[in-house]
């Protein structure tokens, strides 16, 4: 027991050492600020200077402390430091507690402001007004497919995907149950009781299934009666004082969502980057139409990981394609495609070079 006494007094000692540390760098993060403000700087907060650190510190790793665990303490460390130059607004696919809201706070931390919007389209707006910083919205999911709202919106708007994420899609059993034997209702989204059928079908045969508009409209109703469950994350769970009562009830293991972050302009290269495009056909009744455009991105020397079409919208069987491209708008290869793609296509957007995710 004097052992452990000597331990625990160690760890406090490195508590305190860690709070003095914090409190060296809000004071420097402060000295920055002022600096930006009379270089004439009208923006504080620098993705890609916070995306590098992090990459720097996971890199340099810190022995048994898990590599994981380290992003995760510095994105809080710097969102809290954020906060003390001039906090950001991030909007995001509401209600609260949704995947697009945990996208959110793992991308941008704590202490970011969260503006929750009820459509894809009023997080485009949002941004757009000058009311958000930046959005999160959802655009392809593993099993569902694309996410057509995403897509029109990037396509009929001005802004641009200035970051990828891609989130595993974990559902959680939320209650206040003291037992499965004891739920007799589980409430869940529409998406989210499909995705959990079977285990719901092998581990709760008995609860009636019950569809609610959202995730947290499910978390609402289970927190409100102890018979009950919900279908949800983490998050949510949090938000509702909801217990974790079952943990990766999804039917496919392997389920993520790719999320982007939605700017005024996109980001710059780092050397590991995507460039989403669209483009229309020339003669796109004409034979072979698509394959002589698809040339183009051979000849370039610019590999194609991602294409699909969705309908223009202004006439009948006329679609756009959409593709993911490696490589940056402003690398050599890629804006000689963009270039000869122009001379091809009726439309031609790009809708923004971004680094790439570690999980591709």
């Amino acid at each position: 027991m004097n052992k452990l006494g000597e331990l625990r007094s160690q760890i406090d000692a490195i508590d305190e050492q860690i709070l003095a540390l914090l409190e060296r760098r809000a004071v420097t993060v402060e000295k920055i600020a002022d600096a930006k403000r009379q270089a004439g700087l009208s923006s504080f907060y620098d993705p890609e200077r916070e995306r590098a650190v992090l990459e720097r510190l996971t890199h340099l790793g810190a022995g048994r402390f898990p590599a994981e665990a380290i992003r995760s303490v510095f994105r809080e460390i710097m969102s809290g430091c954020l906060s003390l130059e001039a906090p950001i607004t991030i909007a995001f696919l509401g209600p609260e507690g949704t995947f697009s809201h945990l996208a959110a706070r793992h991308l941008f931390g704590l202490a970011a402001r969260y503006r929750e919007a009820t459509t894809i389209n009023g997080v485009f707006d949002a941004v757009r007004r000058g009311d958000a910083l930046y959005g999160v919205v959802p655009v392809e999911n593993s099993t569902d497919g694309s996410v057509s709202s995403t897509l029109d919106a990037l396509a009929e708007g001005d802004l641009s995907i200035r970051q990828e994420l891609i989130l595993e899609v974990s559902y959680c059993l939320l209650s206040r149950a003291a037992n499965l034997s004891s739920i007799e209702r589980v409430y869940g989204s529409a998406q989210a009781l499909e995705h959990c059928r079977m285990w719901l079908s092998k581990h709760l045969t008995g609860a009636q299934i019950v569809q609610t508009i959202s995730t947290s409209a499910a978390a609402r109703e289970a927190s409100a009666d102890e018979r009950s469950a919900a279908v949800g994350n983490k998050l949510v769970a949090e938000i509702f004082g909801l217990a974790i009562a079952g943990e990766r009830i999804q039917d496919h293991a392997e389920q993520a969502t790719r999320f982007v972050v939605l700017a005024s302009q996109d980001a710059p290269p780092t050397g590991s980057d995507m460039t989403t495009l669209a483009f229309s056909l020339p003669d796109a009744g004409a034979r072979g139409a698509l394959k002589r455009v698809l040339e183009v991105f051979d000849q370039a020397g610019v590999n194609l990981s991602r294409i699909e079409s969705r309908p223009r919208g202004t006439k009948a069987w006329e679609y756009l394609f959409w593709v993911d491209v490696e490589g940056h708008r402003l690398d050599p290869a890629v804006a000689i495609l963009i270039e000869q793609l122009r001379q091809r296509c009726e439309i031609v957007k790009v809708l923004g070079s971004y680094p790439r995710h570690d999980d591709r």
